[in-house]
Formats: C-alpha cells, sequence, structure tokens
C-alpha cells in the first residue's frame, strides 16, 4: 500500500487555510515521493483545522492538527523516509482524539474519510449498495417498513417519524410525486447539512433515492441554501457522477425505477425552512407558509403529493436499509432512536461535529466530547434548537438528549445547533439576539409573528437599554403566549422560546436588568460603570491615549479618572490597561 496525504477541504478547513496546505503539499511532493495526494471533507473536530491525514504503508493513521503551510516540508519528508516520530509536534493529542473516539457516526460516516469528489471513493467505502438492495430485494413498503422499524425521526426538529410521512406520500392518489430535501440549515451556529453535502454528498444522494423508489417519485429536489456554495459545488459534481454510473436517470440498476435529481438554490430565507414556505419558494412565489392541512403528503409542490425531509434524515437511509432497522433501533431511547448530529458551538474548549446516540446527557457532550468550558470561565447555559428553542440551565445538565426530555426543559431538539454560553453571557441578551432574528426573518404573513415578535423585540431592548420598568417580564410572559398560539407556522409558533426559557431559569437577570438597572454578566452596555482604580493605576496614560471620546483625564505618573457622562462604554480602556485598573461595575 503506497503513502497516502489527506487534506480536510471542508468549509471550515478550507476557512483556516486548508487549500494553501494543499498548494504546499502539492508543490514539494515529487515523483521519489511514494505518495498520493488529496482531499477530504469535514472530520467534524473544526476546531483543529486545518487537519492532513496521513496514512503511511500498512494503512495506520497519523493525523496532523492545525497544519501551517510550512509545516509541508516536515510530512513531506517523513512520508519520504518513512520516519513519522518527525511528525510528533503536529500529531492529535489523545484528549482531542477523544472528540471523535467517543461519538457513534452513522449520518456522518464518511465525513473526513472518504473524497467527496470520487464516487469511486463511495463506491469502495459500500456507496449505493443499499440503492441496490432496495431496488432488488424490497418493495417500495417493504423500503417503508425498515424505516418504520427503525424508528427514525425526521432530523429537521419535529421529530416526525419519517415511515409515516413516506406512507402518507405513497397511499396518496396520483402518479405523479416529488421527493424534496430540505438542506435550508438557517439555525445561527447549525452546520450539519452544509457539512454532510460538502463531505458525503453521495450519501445524500442515495438516502434520497431509496425515499424516492419508496413513496414512487420520478423527481427528487435538493433545495439547498445559496449561503453554502461549496456544498453545491460538489452536490452539483456528485449528481453528474451519479448519472453517469447508472445510480440517477432512467432505469436506474438495470430496474424499471427512473428518477432524477435537480438542485434549487434557496435565497436564505430562514421561513423556507418550514415546508410548505419552502414548496411556494419552489415554485417560484415568495416564501411564505400555507395553511395546513391539506398538508404536503397529500398536496405538495405543484399540489402534487410530496415528502420532505433533511439532510441530516436522508443521511441515515442507506446505512438503515444496509444494517436493518433494528441495528438503528437499538440505539437510543424508547422515544428517541438512533444518533443525532450536533454542532457544538460558543463557548466551549472543542468546537464542532458531534454525532451522538440518543440518550447521552448535555453533560456528556459539552463537559464529555467537547471538553468543558475554555479559560477556566464557568458553565451558565446551552441554547438547542436555535431561535426556536431554548436556554437550558446548568442545573438541567444531567437531562437525556432525547426529543421528549429536551422538550419537558421548554428547548427543542431543533436540527441540532447547540450554542453553549458561560457566565459572561446576558441571558437577556441572549434572547434578544435570537428574537431579533426570527422578527428580520418573519415572512409578515400572519399577525402574531409580523407584529407580535417587534413587539417583544422592543420591550427586550427596552430593558437591556436600561428602561425596563416593573411588569416588564408579565407582559413578555404574556405577548409570548399569544404569538405561540396565534402563529401560522413554526417559526412565529417557536419564536418566544428563548424568551420564555430564559423568563423561566435565569428571572433574577430580568429583575437585576430592571429593578437595579445592572447587568450581572456585564455584557449590556447600557447598564455599565466604568472607573479606574486609583490604587492599581500607574497612571501610564494608555487607557487615555486610546479612548476613542477623550473621556479618560490626569497626569502621567498620577491616578487617571474617566468622566462618566463622556463615556460610551466601549472597554477599549479595559482592554488596554495592562495593570487591571480599570474596573466595570
Amino acid at each position: 500500500m503506497s503513502v497516502r496525504i489527506v487534506v480536510g477541504e471542508g468549509s471550515c478547513g478550507l476557512a483556516a487555510g486548508a487549500a494553501a496546505v494543499y498548494d504546499a503539499l502539492k508543490e514539494r511532493l515529487t515523483p521519489e515521493v511514494p505518495a498520493s495526494l488529496s482531499i477530504t471533507g469535514c472530520v467534524g473536530a473544526c476546531y483543529l483545522e486545518p487537519i492532513v491525514d496521513v496514512y503511511d504503508e500498512a494503512g495506520a493513521l497519523h493525523r496532523c492538527v492545525r497544519v501551517a503551510p510550512e509545516q509541508a516540508e516536515k510530512i513531506v519528508e517523513a512520508t519520504r523516509t518513512g520516519d513519522y516520530s518527525l511528525l510528533s509536534d503536529l500529531l492529535i493529542q489523545p484528549e482531542d482524539e477523544g472528540f471523535l473516539s467517543r461519538q457513534t457516526r452513522i449520518a456522518l460516516r464518511h465525513c473526513g474519510v472518504i473524497n467527496p469528489e470520487s464516487i469511486d471513493d463511495y463506491v469502495a467505502a459500500g456507496g449505493y449498495s443499499a440503492l441496490k438492495r432496495a431496488l432488488t430485494e424490497l418493495t417500495p413498503e417493504g423500503v417503508i417498513d425498515v424505516i418504520k422499524t427503525s424508528g427514525l425521526a425526521g432530523r429537521g426538529g419535529a421529530g416526525f417519524p419519517t415511515w409515516f410521512k413516506w406512507d402518507a406520500a405513497r397511499k396518496a392518489p396520483g402518479t405523479e410525486k416529488y421527493l424534496i430535501c430540505n438542506a435550508d440549515e438557517g439555525d445561527p451556529g447549525a452546520f450539519m447539512d452544509r457539512a454532510v453535502i460538502e463531505s458525503d454528498p453521495h450519501n445524500l444522494i442515495e438516502g434520497m433515492m431509496i425515499g424516492a423508489y419508496a413513496i414512487g417519485a420520478a423527481e427528487a429536489i435538493v433545495y439547498v441554501r445559496a449561503e453554502y456554495p461549496l456544498a453545491i459545488v460538489r452536490l452539483t459534481e456528485a449528481i453528474r457522477q451519479a448519472r453517469e454510473k447508472g445510480y440517477l436517470g432512467k432505469n436506474i440498476l438495470g430496474t424499471d425505477f427512473s428518477c432524477d435529481i435537480r438542485i434549487k438554490a434557496g435565497a436564505g430565507a430562514f421561513v423556507c425552512g418550514e415546508e410548505t414556505a419552502l414548496i411556494e419558494s419552489l415554485e417560484g412565489s415568495r416564501g411564505m407558509p400555507r395553511l395546513k392541512p391539506p398538508f404536503p403528503a397529500a398536496e405538495g409542490y405543484w399540489h402534487k403529493p410530496s415528502n420532505i425531509n433533511n439532510v441530516e434524515t436522508f443521511a441515515n437511509v442507506a446505512w438503515i436499509i444496509q444494517n436493518g432497522g433494528e441495528a438503528f433501533a437499538a440505539m437510543g431511547t424508547e422515544n428517541s432512536k438512533g444518533t443525532k448530529v450536533f454542532a457544538v458551538t460558543g463557548k466551549v474548549k472543542r468546537g464542532g461535529l458531534v454525532e451522538i446516540p440518543m440518550g447521552m446527557t448535555l453533560r456528556d457532550v459539552i463537559f464529555g466530547i467537547a471538553g468543558g468550558i475554555r479559560d477556566g470561565k464557568k458553565f451558565k447555559a446551552v441554547q438547542l434548537g436555535g431561535p426556536s428553542g431554548g436556554c437550558i440551565p446548568e442545573k438541567l445538565l444531567d437531562t437525556v438528549i432525547d426529543y421528549k426530555s429536551l422538550s419537558a426543559t421548554g428547548a427543542i431538539m431543533g436540527s441540532g445547533g447547540m450554542v453553549v454560553m458561560d457566565e459572561s453571557t446576558c441571558m437577556v441578551g441572549i434572547a434578544k439576539f435570537f428574537l431579533e432574528f426570527t422578527t428580520r426573518e418573519s415572512c409578515g404573513k400572519c399577525v402574531h409573528c409580523r407584529i407580535g415578535t417587534k413587539r417583544l423585540g422592543e420591550i427586550l431592548n427596552r430593558i437591556v437599554s436600561g428602561e425596563g420598568r416593573e411588569g416588564d417580564v408579565e407582559l413578555l410572559e404574556e405577548l409570548c403566549v399569544s404569538v405561540k398560539d396565534g402563529a401560522l407556522c413554526g417559526l412565529g409558533q417557536t419564536a418566544p422560546n428563548p424568551v420564555l426559557s430564559t423568563i423561566r431559569y435565569f428571572r433574577e437577570e430580568y429583575d437585576a436588568h430592571i429593578r437595579e438597572k445592572k447587568c450581572p454578566a456585564k455584557e449590556c452596555a447600557a447598564l455599565l460603570t466604568y472607573s479606574i482604580n486609583k490604587e492599581k493605576c500607574v497612571g501610564c496614560s494608555a487607557c487615555a491615549r486610546k479612548c476613542p471620546v477623550q473621556a479618560i483625564h490626569g497626569e502621567v505618573k498620577h491616578p487617571f479618572e474617566i468622566d462618566p457622562a463622556v463615556c460610551i462604554r466601549c472597554g477599549v480602556c479595559k482592554n488596554t490597561c495592562r495593570f487591571g485598573a480599570v474596573e466595570v461595575e
């Protein structure tokens, strides 16, 4: 076996400089060096990028992390001489290896392993064998039965049984049916679907073809965010390759089943993550939700029976068909089967993609896999479900990760965004941030969402600006209930969740903002007071020289003072002072 050098070129790797690392390796590899050079997608350890995997002659993996272009020479020399001790200072550390070894990867099983631009790599890893089995050994009803046995629920957020949606679409009258993949991933901090498409596009195609066979669809569509250019490029190439090899198009694998896939690039409207708004956008209309019923299984795209699942849902399908529904159902909890992918971001030491069996706890993920809170600070909360979810406090860290348990906390599973916050995060501010997002992304069709979220935002803005008044919290709660009850679609129905959950678990922060005009996290600028501790100030004048509004006065070698009437609370002085003399209250 020859030596292989593989560079991780997912979006995270490229953002960290992987392309320059690849070019440096390519430049140094000569015919005298017995090594091949290729790319792969994101392995999930985004915080370690750029990652270069070196497979030696025996197939052993030497994973190099945080690689810079100037270190390419060392990697090439190690492959040339066979002396892999040269890579010792680049190799992944044991604690970082645990980030991956503690996971159970099904949807992500090929990510960071195969070349996403090579169908041969995918086939060599067992790809398209599940499609062959479905088309030659199972009836459409048989496929649905396997999915039913697996207990696979939709991974887009609602957790609705996948088999039920497929069965409803199959049984709907009419011969013209459509299968749609919702890749309109819009939650702040979520990037699971993007990573799957970039790193393993053929897995998505195979899962969709199996789904199309099950419901009787001859056309499949991937609705993907236009902000995912790399995903679109790689999926386009994968579709071309699959057509060429006979996995798409007429009489797939020599059977009577014919189906093709096309891509629709969405304009980035968060509301188009709602399935009926997505359908409206596909038809060329403004993305606004429809009244349900009728549901898409009966009247969807062009009012024909349609099935919609997200990327992660389809990414599980081929594995389930190949390994059996029982194998998938053996993982997870009684009400939530299989694994779930999370994008763990925020104040953790190890951020990236995590795939775990349902049933692990939040503590297992945040403090086990992700390594806990960075910079020696304390955990405060984790936001699950994006702007539609809720904030879970430290006392609930042992909550089991499944649909029922998370819902009981006031949060939701969502598509899998997991934003971790430390003690420096203002929970009123975080509620305001997510509320502003949903207000901006509201399509405006229904009054409760269009106007209700705006009124909620106005109250939150008043509170963080130091103008909160008694009764504001109660008014927020009343408005939240009205918006949830009256909104037309899931965006408006869940928009109040961050507000309600932060009030539920962090009411004391709201009270401090309103009654004491203080921000306990010292994050809301309008509620902060900057002063200089005269005992610590050495009179170096650095703060005065950096102040953008000349609010700091004094004489060199004597304590300086801040004029509160002029201070704009920008924090430049605190960041400049090397002696800890600038204090914030």
